[in-house]
């Protein structure tokens, strides 16, 4: 009741100002015949009013009277039948609600700045005052947005900022729309995060692929989430194979990947014994797996004898010429 009438006063304080700059009053102006006018099903608007042709269509040569002020950027208002039926009768509409439920809303443009971008701009600030340069700013609302008028320029300023080095956490005064007159200030509290770039999977990789160099790419991250075996060194990633497939842009542990298996249990391999005469070969199967350079249990098919060779490649093994026989 008090948001109405607030607004019938000023319904009634916009009618004699509409009707002195016309040369007739709001009596006077309800007196002429009236237009026939329909009201509208939305409306958006980019000003700070609202105008009595943003509500109903037909308005005619009183289209650009402001009859409200507009909400405040990106935010919405609900006018009721009431008192758009006051504002018809006041200047002269043809319009009638037809129930009491008739209403309409709305709505103002904006430009939206986003929670990253005011980020980046806090961060900057801290780094001016000796933050360190590997941080990450995070706010303490997730879902903040500022929303400034369409018509102004999507900058923001940061006006001011307290930094406690013991707790890391900030304070922070924001000023958007930057040098303008709708401008307001926004007080953002939060923390610096210090942050550490590791090396990330590019896409996802199955269990046993080979981890290529185009595989690798670079993440931040916040450094108190490392766990102690998290690979840091995109040299101890590439070359290597998951031992089950692993999502793109996550740290990656150690125990999740492993030397590529050359040789997998149960396969056949082919055995090399290099003497400096000659070098023979035999067919065997391999009693489990192994990677370059891992000493495996071999059977030889033919004689049935196990002996431990060690991969050389895939599907391939060596057997030293001293090498013993050893129990199956």
């Amino acid at each position: 009741m008090r948001h109405l009438a607030s607004l019938l006063i000023l319904v009634a304080a916009l009618t004699a100002a509409a009707g002195a700059a016309h040369g007739a009053s709001p009596e006077e102006a309800g007196d002429t015949a009236a237009e026939a006018a329909m009201l509208r099903e939305t409306v958006r608007v980019d000003g700070q009013y609202v105008h009595l042709g943003d509500l109903f269509m037909g308005a005619g040569e009183k289209a650009d009277v402001r009859v409200a002020y507009a909400p405040d950027p990106g935010k919405r208002s609900v006018f009721d039948a009431t008192w758009l039926y006051r504002v018809a009768r006041a200047y002269g509409l043809d319009w009638r609600p037809l129930s009491t439920h008739d209403q309409i809303v709305v709505e103002r443009d904006s430009i939206v700045i986003e929670r990253e971008e005011i980020e980046d701009r806090i961060l900057a600030a801290l780094a001016d005052r000796g933050a360190e340069a590997d941080t990450q700013v995070e706010v303490g609302n997730r879902m903040l947005r500022i929303h400034v008028p369409a018509d102004a320029p999507a900058a923001l300023d940061v006006a001011d900022v307290v930094f406690d080095e013991r707790t890391r956490r900030f304070t922070a005064v924001i000023v958007a729309p930057a040098d303008h007159p709708s401008s307001k200030r926004y007080r953002i509290t939060g923390r610096l995060h210090r942050v550490t770039e590791v090396p990330v999977l590019a896409r996802r990789v199955l269990a046993g692929e080979v981890i290529g160099r185009r595989d690798v790419t670079w993440a931040r991250v916040r450094t108190s989430r490392l766990q102690r075996d998290v690979v840091v060194d995109a040299a101890d990633l590439i070359g290597k194979a998951p031992r089950r497939g692993l999502r793109a842009g996550t740290p990656v542990r150690t125990s999740q990947i492993r030397r590529p298996v050359m040789v997998p249990k149960g396969g056949l391999v082919t055995m090399v014994l290099h003497t400096p005469k000659m070098t023979l070969t035999a067919r065997g199967r391999a009693l489990e797996e192994g990677s370059d350079g891992d000493t495996i249990r071999v059977t030889n098919t033919q004689s049935s004898t196990v002996v431990e060779a060690v991969v050389i490649g895939a599907g391939e093994v060596t057997v030293r010429p001293v090498d013993h026989v050893v129990a199956r």
